[in-house]
């Protein structure tokens, strides 16, 4: 059952892979963009490649050659996310909808150079306003630019996302709708702790370290774009429209309670890989000609841990994306060598465990709470990272989904009754 909408002027829509996988959904998804546009509301929306598209665009690359040219995957990756477009205005014309399709660079979406990793620099979006005036939806292909070089961009993983908040900040929409395939943002991810509760609201700040240190529902530069340009979101499920969850700067809304809630979320992340170069000259500059390299080449370095100098050595510890492991292992290989350092190891059989939440910043002894239940598990501690609303650990990922569940029950956020919904595939 559709909830009414009331008439808020500007909405922008994003549809995910899984909202758009087959030409039944496409047409359910047409028909909802014209249930909102026939409410009053301008209407844009984002969409990304359906089902897994991208997936096989990438398959045929690696059939065709191990040599990957950046400029080239980008120009096969943005082919995805045309499709879906074209379909979905075609799907609106069958049902009386005036609707036209735009690429990201069509659309104005201006990008830095980077090829695969683009950021967005600029939003011109001329050709967007003058199909709005014209009463048409607009319909734009997510996860793609053009770069000031001219050439063809994409803006990486959750790149959809990022486009559907980058828009509406440049429209200046009344609200971004990410319609995804879970019908909210959870306390936990309901496939690994079933009584995980869905969350009505949450700050911006709260989503931004949900995003930082694992969380799948939005992406992090999209959570970004929103919070800088205070632009208000609504995660729900494009396969039951019910309400989902609101992000924005205004505070949970608590039912019986003044008090924020200590933790909102628990979140993991399997993605990464631990990287140790062993003993390294404790000198000035080491560390900088270490994480020079790797940002050079646009790696995210995560959590990052060095040991008390003994004997003049040390050793450094960081986590960077399993995806970047080759090439983080040679930067880090020749480093190592220039520095004189013993040798290096990395491990990808790990796991990231975060507890995030606003109310941490007047609740003392969470880190330590947390250290205590993963002590009752015996699941041993290799890294932590915090932050003023956030406490991370690096743990073996064999013991990942022990320690999610053990936390969500200990701290309280156990809802009493299992999630009823379909669930998409875990990857």
């Amino acid at each position: 059952m559709r909830v009414a909408l009331k008439m808020v002027g500007l909405v922008v829509q994003k549809y995910g892979g899984t909202s758009v996988a087959d030409p039944d959904r496409i047409k359910s998804v047409a028909d909802h963009v014209a249930f909102t546009k026939r409410h009053g509301n301008d209407v844009v929306v984002v969409v990304s490649a359906m089902g897994k598209t991208t997936d096989n665009l990438l398959s045929l690359a690696n059939q065709v050659s191990e040599v990957h040219p950046g400029r080239e995957m980008d120009m096969l990756l943005t082919t995805g996310e045309r499709i879906s477009m074209s379909l979905l205005c075609i799907a609106l014309a069958g049902i009386g909808v005036e609707a036209v399709s735009f690429t990201g660079s069509q659309a104005g979406i201006i990008t830095d150079t980077v090829h695969t990793k683009a950021k967005i620099s600029e939003i011109k979006g001329d050709r967007v306003r003058e199909a709005l005036a014209e009463g048409k939806v607009v319909v734009v292909a997510g996860f793609q630019g053009v770069s000031t070089d001219k050439e063809i961009t994409t803006l990486g993983r959750g790149g959809s996302d990022t486009t559907a908040v980058a828009l509406a900040a440049a429209l200046n929409a009344d609200v971004c709708e990410i319609y995804t395939d879970v019908t909210g943002i959870f306390t936990a991810d309901p496939r690994i702790v079933p009584q995980a509760r869905k969350l009505g609201r949450l700050q911006f700040e709260e989503m931004l370290e949900m995003a930082g240190v694992g969380s799948k529902v939005l992406a992090l530069r999209s959570v970004e774009f929103a919070r800088n340009h205070n632009v208000p979101i609504h995660v729900r499920s494009s396969f039951t429209w019910e309400h989902g969850t609101w992000v924005s700067d205004e505070k949970s809304q608590g039912d019986s309670s003044m008090e924020e809630p200590i933790i909102s979320g628990v979140v993991h992340d399997a993605s990464e890989s631990k990287v140790t170069i062993v003993g390294v000259p404790d000198k000035p500059g080491i560390s900088a000609a270490l994480f020079e390299g790797l940002a050079s080449s646009n790696i995210n370095v995560d959590m990052i841990v060095q040991n008390t100098s003994k004997d003049g050595l040390t050793d450094i510890s960081f986590t960077v994306p399993k995806a970047d492991m080759k090439v983080a292992e040679d930067i880090v290989s020749r480093v190592a060598s220039e520095i004189g350092a013993s040798g290096v190891t990395h491990n990808s059989e790990i796991a990231k465990v975060s507890l995030v939440g606003a109310g941490m910043k007047t609740s003392p002894g969470v880190a330590a709470k947390m250290f205590r239940v993963l002590a009752d598990n015996n699941i041993n501690i290799h890294m932590i990272s915090t932050s003023t609303i956030r406490v991370s650990v690096v743990i073996s990922g064999k013991d990942m989904e022990s320690a999610v569940r053990s936390l969500h029950t200990a701290f309280g956020l156990d809802s009493g009754s299992a999630y009823s919904a379909p669930l998409p595939e875990r990857k």
